[in-house]
Order: structure tokens, then sequence, then C-alpha cells
């Protein structure tokens, strides 16, 4: 049986059913329907039609409707989130440069002693700040869309974890809400693990930045960091890697599953090393809160983007959602869809400090294949067709 963490899920019914019913069942359908959310697409005129009827359409007070007040805190938590992905760390920069041309320029100087200092704790499994990742910000952030979280078997501590979380999808929320943070309750839906998500190396050496990221408990994705992380001696370590990273970034569709996969083999390599159950895990929806402009294989304008993303690590991308204030505008806010992250059945591994082709070949088509199999056990159960599948490139 699954186990869900979660926000607070909006309340959910069908519109259309009135015109189909009679007018006792109009009755019926309306009194169960009286906890209509406030912003439900046609819940207006669904009420409005109650109050004809001569049936009561006041709303009672129940803990899954929404005020007015816990709105705006999901919009400004989401909204914080979008900025800081975008502009935090050009912005410290920034700062940080122009302080040297003031009076205040000591700040800057004593600041890149701190960050040489501190130059190797990225690699050393990064420095987590509880409080920050027990922040109410991430739960407002998460009962946003909402986020999802479930679990589909037990994870015993009793090992480490390599998690592989699919799609990368344009800022990852499902990935960073459910395991960066405790926004959706992961530590006590998976007790005894500490998960240490992995970013691109180059965020944590930008300037105010990487303290920020690093108190959400993340460490570099490279080689010598995910190794420190997976020897330690307590057990319990679970990496969690988009493995899909700025390529599969450059393929985020709405309503397409199409995952860069198939010559991603180093995670497979990481899990032998150290023996580390590797773990599938999907978001769906991920790919489906911002709209995206996709351009042909062959244009120059995805030329430029997979030269940008040869450069610099990352991909530019050109997408828009919803406005701050209206829905009906748009902007940077992410739409508000359910994301429904599912963790799978953990694939055992052994330990081979110097696993062979043929073992990483072996282990990767077995990850594949539970990946593949992870997604059309939950897919119909997300609100996909069945006629969906995933796409490996």
């Amino acid at each position: 049986m699954c186990q869900v963490g979660t926000g607070t899920p909006p309340p959910t019914s069908d519109p259309g059913r009135l015109q189909a019913l009679g007018h006792s069942d109009q009755k019926d359908f309306l009194r169960s329907n009286q906890s209509l959310h406030p912003i439900f697409p046609g819940s207006e005129a669904l009420l409005a039609e109650g109050e004809h009827l001569g049936v009561s359409t006041t709303p009672p007070p129940t803990p899954s409707m929404k005020t007015l007040k816990k709105q705006w805190l999901e919009v400004l938590s989401t909204y914080q989130y979008v900025l800081c992905f975008l502009f935090l760390g050009p912005f410290f920069s920034l700062v940080g440069f122009f302080l040297l041309f003031t009076s205040l320029w000591y700040f800057s100087v004593l600041y890149l002693v701190w960050l040489f200092l501190d130059w190797d704790t990225p690699q050393q499994g990064g420095r987590r700040n509880q409080w920050l990742k027990n922040c109410t910000v991430w739960k407002h952030l998460s009962d946003y869309f909402p986020i999802k979280l479930v679990k589909t078997v037990e994870l015993p501590p009793d090992r480490n974890y390599v998690l592989l979380s699919h799609p990368h999808g344009i800022m990852g929320f499902g990935t960073v809400c459910n395991f960066s943070t405790e926004g959706t309750g992961c530590s006590q839906l998976f007790p005894g693990l500490r998960f240490s998500l992995a970013v691109l190396n180059c965020l944590l050496y930008v300037p105010g930045c990487r303290e920020y990221i690093m108190s959400c408990g993340t460490c570099s994705v490279n080689r010598q960091s995910l190794d420190y992380v997976l020897s330690q001696p307590q057990l319990g370590r679970a990496v969690v890697i988009m493995v899909g990273g700025a390529n599969e970034a450059l393929h985020t569709v709405p309503g397409e599953h199409c995952l860069t996969l198939r010559n991603r083999k180093g995670f497979v390599r990481l899990a032998l090393r150290h023996g580390a159950s590797l773990v599938p895990v999907y978001s769906f929806g991920e790919n489906d809160v911002f709209r995206v402009k996709a351009f042909a294989p062959d244009s120059w304008q995805r030329l430029f983007q997979v030269t940008i993303k040869r450069l610099l690590s990352f991909s530019p991308c050109i997408f828009w959602g919803r406005g701050l204030f209206s829905a009906k505008s748009w902007g940077l806010m992410p739409l508000a869809r359910p994301i429904t992250t599912v963790v799978g059945r953990p694939i055992p591994v052994p330990q081979c400090p110097q696993p062979t082709e043929e073992q990483v070949d072996h282990y990767h088509r077995l990850y594949m294949k539970a990946l593949e199999q992870l997604f059309e056990e939950h897919k119909e159960s997300c609100g996909l067709p069945a006629s969906t599948h995933l796409t490996f490139i």
C-alpha cells in the first residue's frame, strides 16, 4: 500500500455533472459539494444554480478550505522560490562587486576570506540547516500546486541509496520540495534516512547563493562529493540526483515525458562503487507547471541552447507561467498543477570498487526497466491516459 506525504489538497468536484441530473438529483449533488473551493473553475455558476434550486450553498468552515491569507502565503512562498532560482546568484554577485567601490568594501573582502576558508564544504556533504529545511515557507510552496510524495515500499535505513529523480523540468519543484525541504514531510515518510540533493557544482560557489542552497541539504553532483556522502560510516544516506540535467530541461514540454537516460550511466557506477541501492523516482506533473517554447532540433535557436549548455552547464529555456496577481495574465509564477512524486522499489546493487562495463550495462538496463514499470503502474492514477508512455533519449 502506498503512503502519501502532502500539503493540503484542494477540494475537487465536477460541475459538468449538474446538467445531466434531474431536479432532485441536482439538489443532492449540490449538498454533497457544498465545500467547493472559491476559485474552482465554474464554481460560481454552480453555486448560483444551487440557490435557484433552493439548496443552501454556503460552504461550511472545513480545514480543506483555503482562506485568502493562505492562498497569498502559497503564492508568495512559490514566488520567492522562483526569484531565488533565477536571480539570487547574480544579485549577490553584483552586490558584492559594487560594495568593493564603497565605504563598505570590507564586507566583500571578509566574505571572500570566508569563501576561501569554506571552499571544500560543498565537496564534503555541504552544511545543512534544519531550521531552514523545516521552515513553513516550504509547506506553503508544496500546498500551492499541491505537491505529494508517495512511498510505494519501505526504504530501511540500514543501507545507502541513490535516488534518480525524473523529469528535471524547468525548476525541479517536485524534487526540491520533497527531498531538500520538509514541505511534504519526507523525514516522517522515510524515517532514518538522510537525503542529500545533488546540484551543479558551479552553483555552490556563487556568493550568497551557496549558503542558501547548502542550508537546504544539498551537495555537489561531482564524483568527489557523492563518494564522500556515500562513504560515511553511518548508513541511511540517500543521494538524490536529477540525472537528466540541463539536457532534459530542453525537452520539458507539457504533456510529454521525454527523459535523457539512455547514455547516462555514471549513477550506476556510483551505486556499484558503494553498494548503494538504486531507487527510481518520478514526478508526475513536473513538466506541466510552465508553458515552454520548444524549438526544432535543427533550428538555430536549439543550436544556441545546446552551445550555452555545453559552455555553462545550464540550458537557457524560454518559459512562462501565470502572473503574480492574476492567473489570467502571464508571468514567472508556475501554474498550479498537481505534482505527484512516486518513490519506487529499490534495486539491490552489490559493491564493486572497480565495476566492469558489463556490470554497469546490466544494472542500467534493470534501472530503466524499473523506472518504466513505475511510470506505467502510476500514470493513470496521476491523471495520464493509458496511451502515454516514457520516451528515452
